[in-house]
């Protein structure tokens, strides 16, 4: 992104967490969503965009089991994220009518447990892919989400 000072003139380029990382993420996503449309489950564009993504030489991991820390202790409290792309981006793909607080609040949770600055939430089932994709940033100095 690149912003114009006072003058007219070119400023700085304002650079995103992971940028290069992130395009190359929704790029992959957009892909799928490209060529199956909208309407079906979220395990098939899950399976889809694996394959993509390893199309692209992106590594992943899939169905990441996320621990609570208690006490110095891990225990395994059943969350698991859809995928993490190069130990660095957390994406939860979703197949709904839209995106509610409770999809980011999941997003958040995964985020402060797995100590991750950058997340998805890219809901398919919608008519053009940009539309349902949600970018977040934890800031863990405060303990909450916020767009960027």
């Amino acid at each position: 992104m690149i912003h114009a000072d006072q003058n007219g003139g070119v400023g700085a380029q304002r650079k995103l967490i992971h940028e290069a990382l992130t395009e190359q993420i929704i790029g992959a996503a957009m892909e799928v969503h490209r060529a199956l449309g909208p309407g079906l489950l979220e395990s098939v564009y899950e399976e889809c965009l694996c394959h993509e993504l390893h199309l692209r030489g992106l590594h992943f991991q899939r169905q990441v089991s996320v621990p609570v820390i208690y006490k110095g202790v891990s225990l395994d409290c059943g969350y698991r994220l859809d995928l993490i792309i190069k130990d660095a981006v957390i994406l939860e793909l979703k197949c709904v009518e839209r995106v509610l607080a409770i999809h980011e609040a999941q997003l958040l949770t995964y985020l402060k447990l797995l100590d991750k600055q950058v997340g998805f939430i890219i809901n398919f089932n919608v008519p053009v892919l940009r539309q349902g994709i949600v970018r977040k940033v934890f800031d863990s100095a405060s303990p909450r989400l916020r767009g960027e």
